[in-house]
């Protein structure tokens, strides 16, 4: 059982740092070069981007991996 877990957290971990290397930095794009007008236009749709589903995957498989590190511990 404990080698399942470890199997799972190793897996969980490579992808959370493949989805944080995936995603772009906050400066990127038309954005970071012009200031407040061009974010507040462009940032209708940010919840459908793929940046924002990384995001979103992100912190799920986050808590992923905090709960087989704590579930680790206590075995």
């Amino acid at each position: 059982m404990i080698l399942f877990v470890q199997i799972l957290q190793v897996l969980c971990a490579l992808f959370v740092i493949a989805v944080v290397l995936f995603q772009s930095g906050k400066s990127a794009g038309l954005s970071g070069a012009i200031g407040g007008v061009a974010d507040s236009f462009l940032s209708k749709n940010k919840s459908k981007s793929v940046d924002a589903k990384l995001a979103r995957s992100t912190k799920w498989v986050g808590a992923a991996f905090i709960i087989l590190t704590l579930a680790l511990n206590l075995m």
